[in-house]
């Protein structure tokens, strides 16, 4: 039962304050995986990629994921449950109240500080991923070798990407399938 309150309130913690949408809680996911073994760390980059490419939210997603693996379909649902509640409860007051706040100057100085700090919250779970993404600390701490610091196939497969959607404006959808095969062929 205490991992159940566990998820419960790390979860629940995420919704309330991952303010921007689904990239907004991969720092709080990120912390979650640094404390509990629910997200192994390092699936993260593999989760997220498949949570980005999958119907649903990246937050929901991974809150399905890490509850499902610390206590089965319980834990699954108690962890999106959680993520998904203090929207629920924020959506509910504010539509109660909306017209009272609709032209305050406190509301609209809330959201002007609230911008930048979705923004960052945004960058920083750019920033993880790209570097657990591009690079290679690691092979680079044990080699001192500065062609093993980057993922040289991760740079050509982006580099291929983002050549193609510049070149070509089709679905992305197709690009992402595209990824997946090359994924699988190259071993990434």
């Amino acid at each position: 039962m205490n991992i159940l309150i566990a998820l419960f309130y790390e979860f629940f913690k995420a919704g309330l304050f991952a303010v921007g949408g689904g990239l907004a809680t991969l720092p709080f996911l990120y912390n979650i995986a640094a404390r509990y073994d629910w997200l192994p760390i390092e699936l993260m980059p593999d989760m997220i990629a498949v949570s980005e490419s999958t119907p649903g939210p990246i937050g929901i997603n991974m809150a399905t994921y890490a509850g499902f693996n610390a206590y089965g379909v319980t834990g699954g649902i108690v962890a999106t449950f959680s993520l998904v509640l203090p929207s629920v409860i924020i959506i509910i007051l504010i539509s109660k109240f909306l017209s009272r706040f609709n032209e305050n100057p406190l509301v609209k100085s809330a959201f002007t500080g609230l911008r930048p700090a979705v923004t960052g919250l945004i960058a920083a779970a750019g920033w993880q991923v790209f570097s657990i993404t591009i690079f290679r600390f690691e092979r680079f701490q044990a080699s001192g070798n500065w062609l093993e610091l980057f993922n040289w196939k991760s740079i050509a497969l982006f580099a291929v990407l983002w050549l193609l959607l510049r070149k070509f404006k089709g679905h992305p959808l197709y690009y992402i399938a595209g990824a997946a095969v090359a994924g699988i062929l190259l071993q990434f």
